[in-house]
C-alpha cells in the first residue's frame, strides 16, 4: 500500500534533493470571536486601531463584524508562522481593552441570530460585495454557522524542488503542469486520509445548546448540564452536520472534481454559473437593495466548503479560479483545523510540526483520481470521525472494506516515520519524529487527545462548554497582555494599521462604476476590476 511513498523517498535520497525540501513555505489563519466582558458576543465596530478589514494583510474579518481573522505572510519554518501569528494576537489583544477573543472553535452564547452583525467593509463596491456575499449566506445556510471558528494550514513546496524532481519521475509535461498535477495528487491525498486531522486535532466535541437556536439536537448529541450538548466520542463538532458543510450538494448540484486542475475549475466555475430555483425565490436585488450576489448554485467559489483548496494568490480583485486557471497553483489550504482551546495561539509546535510531515507524507503517497464511491468514503468518514471519532469501535469505510479507524490511525501513523526522519535529516533537527511519537500516542489511547481532554476537565470542573471557553479565553487573554512586543515591532503593526486605513479611503475615493456593473465585471473577469 506504502509501496510508491517507498520508492519516493529512495529517490529523494538517492538523487540528494534534501535540500530542496528546506525552504518549504507555512502561513497561518486564524478566526476569533470577538466578546465582551458578559461573554456575549461583541456588538461593536471592527477596531479601527486595527486598521481596515478591507485592506489589511495580516488583521480582517470574516463572516461576522465580531469574527477577527489573523494572518501571518508565508514563512520559511512553520514555528515563524506560529510565533508571527502571536505577536499579531499579541499588538490586537493590547488594543482591545476588556474584550475577549474567544479560545475555541464553536462560538459562545448566542441569543439570535440578530447577535451576528454582518461585517462591513466600506463603500466601495469591492466592500460592498463582500458585504453582500455575507447578506447571501445568512439568506441560504443561516448566520449561526457562518461563526464557527478554524485555523487554516496554507503550505506551499519551493519552487526550486519542482524541476529536479519532474527529472527524477520522468515526467515531460511542462513544468507548471508537472506542479498542478503534483499538487492536486497532494489534495486528494489530504482529502483521502483528513479524517486523521479530525481525530488527532479536533477540539470542539460540546456546543453551548444557543447555538441550535432553539433547533432538536442532531441525533447522538446528549445534555452535559443546562447549557451544554455534547457527543460522548465526539472529536470536532464543527466539522460534523452542525458545521458549514456543503449538506445541500447533490440537490443543489455542486459536484467539484478533484482530479485534475482543469477539472476541479470547470466544475467551480459550472456551479457558480447555474442558476438555482431555490435561491432565486429568496430575491437577488428585492426594493433596490441586493440581497445575495446572485442567485446561482454558489455566488462565488469561497461559498463552497472544503476541507482543502489549492490556491493561487489574486491579482487584484480577481476570482479564484481564474487566478488558478491563468498561474496554476502556488499552495494548498488546509482547513479543517479546530482552534486549539488549550493554547494561546490555537495551534502548538507540535502539531505544526506533524501537519508538514502530513503534507510530505500526502505529496509522496500513491494519489489514484478519486472515484464517486471514495468521494461518498471520504465524506462519510470526515463525519464519522467528526461525531464518534473515539469510539473505539467506530469503523471506516477505505478501498472497500470497513477498518477500525484506530486500526487505520495506527497504520498510517507508521507509514509516515521514515518522512519524519527525512525531514529530520533536512531540518538537522528531531522535532520531526518527536511529533509524530506524540501523535501516535493519540491513536493508541483517545483519552488524551484535545477533545476527550476538553470533556475531561468541563466534567471534573462541573462546568459549562460556555464556562470552560471563557475560562480558557480569560487565560490566554492574560498570556497576551503579559507578552512583550519590540517597540518597532508595534511601530510595524500600528503602521500598517494606519497605511490600511488610508488604502481604503482612496479607494473609497476613486470614480467607479455602478455597482451592477462592477459585479457584471467581476465575474466576467476584465482587468478593470482590480482598480475598485
Amino acid at each position: 500500500m506504502y509501496r510508491v511513498l517507498e520508492q519516493n523517498l529512495q529517490s529523494i535520497v538517492t538523487h540528494q534533493l534534501q535540500p530542496y525540501l528546506r525552504n518549504a513555505r507555512t502561513g497561518l489563519e486564524k478566526e476569533s470571536l470577538r466578546v465582551n466582558t458578559a461573554g456575549r458576543l461583541s456588538q461593536l465596530d471592527h477596531p479601527k486601531v486595527l486598521g481596515s478589514a478591507l485592506t489589511h494583510p495580516w488583521i480582517t474579518t470574516d463572516y461576522a463584524e465580531s469574527l477577527l481573522e489573523l494572518i501571518t505572510p508565508p514563512q520559511q519554518r512553520a514555528t515563524q508562522a506560529l510565533d508571527f501569528l502571536l505577536d499579531i494576537e499579541t499588538f490586537v489583544y493590547q488594543q482591545l481593552g476588556d474584550e475577549l477573543l474567544w479560545t475555541t472553535s464553536m462560538p459562545c452564547v448566542l441569543t439570535g441570530e440578530d447577535d451576528i452583525r454582518i461585517a462591513e467593509y466600506g463603500t466601495s463596491n469591492a466592500g460592498r460585495m463582500k458585504h453582500i456575499y455575507r447578506q447571501g449566506l445568512a439568506l441560504r445556510y443561516g448566520k449561526a454557522m457562518q461563526v464557527i471558528a478554524g485555523i487554516h494550514f496554507n503550505y506551499s513546496f519551493d519552487e526550486v524542488f519542482w524541476q529536479p524532481w519532474q527529472s527524477v519521475q520522468g515526467n515531460t509535461d511542462s513544468l507548471r503542469q508537472f506542479r498542478d498535477a503534483q499538487y492536486m495528487a497532494l489534495v486528494r491525498n489530504l482529502q483521502r486520509y483528513g479524517w486523521l486531522i479530525i481525530y488527532l486535532f479536533g477540539t470542539s466535541p460540546a456546543i453551548c445548546k444557543s447555538f441550535l437556536g432553539g433547533r432538536t439536537p442532531p441525533e447522538g448529541m446528549e445534555t452535559l448540564n443546562q447549557h451544554t450538548l455534547y457527543e460522548p466520542f465526539g472529536t470536532s463538532l464543527r466539522m460534523g452536520n452542525i458545521g458549514y458543510t456543503n449538506s445541500k450538494e447533490n440537490k443543489t448540484g455542486v459536484n467539484v472534481c478533484y482530479n485534475t486542475l482543469d477539472s476541479y475549475v470547470s466544475s467551480l466555475r459550472r456551479a457558480i454559473n447555474t442558476p438555482c430555483p431555490e435561491y432565486a425565490e429568496l430575491g437577488v436585488k428585492v426594493d433596490g437593495e441586493y440581497r445575495q450576489l446572485n442567485a446561482n448554485i454558489l455566488q462565488i467559489e469561497n461559498e463552497y466548503y472544503s476541507t482543502v483548496r489549492p490556491k493561487q494568490p489574486l491579482d487584484g480583485f480577481e476570482k479564484p479560479t481564474d487566478a488558478l486557471d491563468r498561474r496554476g497553483i502556488a499552495y494548498v489550504e488546509l482547513r479543517s483545523i479546530d482552534v486549539n482551546a488549550f493554547h494561546p495561539a490555537g495551534m502548538t509546535r507540535r502539531q505544526l510540526f506533524f501537519l508538514e510531515v502530513f503534507m510530505h507524507f500526502c505529496l509522496l503517497q500513491e494519489s489514484p483520481w478519486v472515484t464517486a464511491d471514495e468521494f461518498h468514503a471520504i465524506n462519510h468518514n470526515q463525519m464519522l470521525t467528526a461525531h464518534r471519532g473515539r469510539d473505539p469501535d467506530v469503523r471506516l469505510m477505505c478501498l472497500g472494506e470497513n477498518v477500525l479507524l484506530r486500526d487505520k490511525a495506527r497504520e498510517l501513523l507508521q507509514a509516515m516515520r521514515p518522512v519524519a526522519e527525512l525531514l529530520n535529516a533536512v531540518h538537522g533537527e528531531d522535532c520531526y519524529t518527536d511529533c509524530l511519537d506524540s501523535q501516535i500516542q493519540l491513536a493508541w489511547n483517545s483519552g488524551i487527545t484535545p477533545s476527550a481532554r476538553m470533556l475531561e476537565e468541563m466534567h471534573h470542573n462541573k462546568e459549562s462548554f460556555f464556562d470552560f471557553a471563557q475560562r480558557k479565553s480569560l487565560e490566554h487573554r492574560e498570556y497576551f497582555l503579559n507578552r512583550h512586543l519590540p517597540d518597532e515591532q508595534v511601530q510595524t503593526f500600528r503602521q500598517r494599521a494606519q497605511a490600511s486605513l488610508a488604502q481604503q479611503q482612496a479607494i473609497e475615493s476613486r470614480a467607479a462604476p455602478d455597482f451592477a456593473a462592477f459585479l457584471a465585471d467581476y465575474f466576467a473577469g476584465t482587468q478593470e476590476i482590480t482598480k475598485n
